[in-house]
């Protein structure tokens, strides 16, 4: 489904991404981990368009999508849910959702994504008339998914969505990736709580210093000794 070849990405003279090869199949859930400062959030930028490729190539479905705007890769079917949340904290619950949908004219159809949302996340429904910075840092997490699960994706780009979350909830967040995947959305997920990431990952890459150092199927890399010791603690 996403193919990046030979990615490097600059912010100015300061190189982020060097020579990415990385895919994702339709269907799979793809784990990207790595510390701090490696380059994870800036592939996702790269893939959704905010921050092109210097050189390489980015392709969905096999069609090119690096010279392209933001806008159009989410015509696509592509939606990213930022590193944290970025909702719109003075709009209602369900103002973010309508923009999550302001490319579209179905309004059958988000209808029914509406209530698809509401029985992922209940409390959001409860919710719908309060401003989104009233609500928890969980609950505005699920918000942030909620809204780019509006613009129908085919393909979801989480960045770091446990971040700064308390474990309870992280395993709640978890499941329903899990849950959205199964019913038919492929998944890339940047993530630091690796432990998390691989467990439910079909396959996961390594990232250091903005290179790809290992990929392997995700249960390799759970039981990979440099693996468990530099990102799982043990």
């Amino acid at each position: 489904m996403l193919e990046l070849r030979n990615v490097n990405t600059y912010y100015g003279n300061i190189q982020a991404l060097r020579d990415i090869n990385l895919t994702i199949g339709e269907g799979e859930i793809v784990t990207l981990i790595g510390a701090n400062g490696a380059g994870k959030s800036t592939t996702l930028m790269t893939i959704c368009g905010a921050t092109p490729p210097r050189t390489g190539e980015v392709l969905f479905e096999g069609k090119p999508i690096h010279t392209m705007k933001p806008n159009e890769i989410v015509r696509l079917g592509i939606s990213q849910v930022p590193e944290g949340r970025l909702i719109f904290p003075d709009l209602t619950v369900q103002e973010n959702l309508d923009l999550g949908a302001f490319l579209r004219s179905d309004k059958e159809g988000i209808a029914r994504d509406l209530d698809y949302i509401f029985d992922l996340f209940p409390i959001l429904a409860q919710r719908r008339r309060q401003a989104g910075g009233t609500l928890s840092g969980g609950e505005q997490q699920m918000l942030a998914i909620s809204r780019a699960i509006m613009g129908r994706p085919r393909l979801l780009l989480l960045d770091e969505p446990s971040l700064g979350l308390a474990p309870i909830i992280i395993q709640q967040i978890f499941n329903i990736i899990q849950k959205i995947n199964g019913d038919g959305t492929t998944v890339f997920l940047v993530e630091q709580n690796a432990n998390q990431a691989l467990k439910i990952a079909h396959r996961g890459y390594v990232m250091e210093t903005g290179r790809i150092t290992l990929e392997a199927p995700a249960e390799s890399l759970l039981t990979n000794e440099e693996v468990r010791k530099a990102y799982l603690g043990m």
